[in-house]
């Protein structure tokens, strides 16, 4: 493939991935207001008040069925990809922070890529911190406001 083509269906696939995106984004928020749901409540009461005037026919089931059907399958795609950025998001956070800390294992960036046994090892180690922790100190007890003050001082002068 010529350098100039493969530029071109970069280029087309980049577009076609940033139209996705925007196009996910904005059906996850919609679907996720009040709105759509009166909207699709409102939906079901008309279908629910035909149901006479078609006399419960196979069709006017068959109606509700296809439509829920498809706007299931189509949300699917839309959610697994809401969740991939919004998963995505929260990995980066969780990275900073442990990028940030000097205390904290940068072994612990890449977990999401570690198998289920490595995972239950990495468990059973922090629930015995957790329980050495609780040991040492009540759980009800909290940081209080100066120490998170204090955080924030030397977080500026580290600056």
């Amino acid at each position: 493939m010529a350098p100039q083509n493969k530029q071109q269906t970069d280029n087309a696939e980049k577009k076609t991935a940033g139209l996705f995106e925007r196009y996910s984004s904005k059906v996850a928020q919609a679907t996720g207001s009040q709105w759509a749901f009166f909207i699709a409540l409102a939906a079901i009461i008309v279908w629910g008040i035909t149901g006479p005037i078609f006399a419960y026919s196979d069709t006017w089931q068959l109606v509700i069925n296809t439509g829920t059907t498809i706007i299931t399958f189509l949300m699917v795609f839309i959610i697994q990809k809401s969740q991939n950025k919004d998963s995505k998001s929260v990995q980066l956070k969780l990275n900073e922070l442990i990028a940030a800390n000097k205390l904290a294992s940068n072994r612990l960036i890449v977990v999401e890529e570690l198998t289920e046994e490595e995972l239950d090892t990495l468990h059973n180690y922090y629930m015995k911190l957790a329980e050495e922790t609780k040991k040492r100190m009540a759980m009800k007890e909290s940081h209080s406001v100066e120490e998170a003050i204090e955080n924030t001082d030397e977080k500026f002068e580290a600056m």
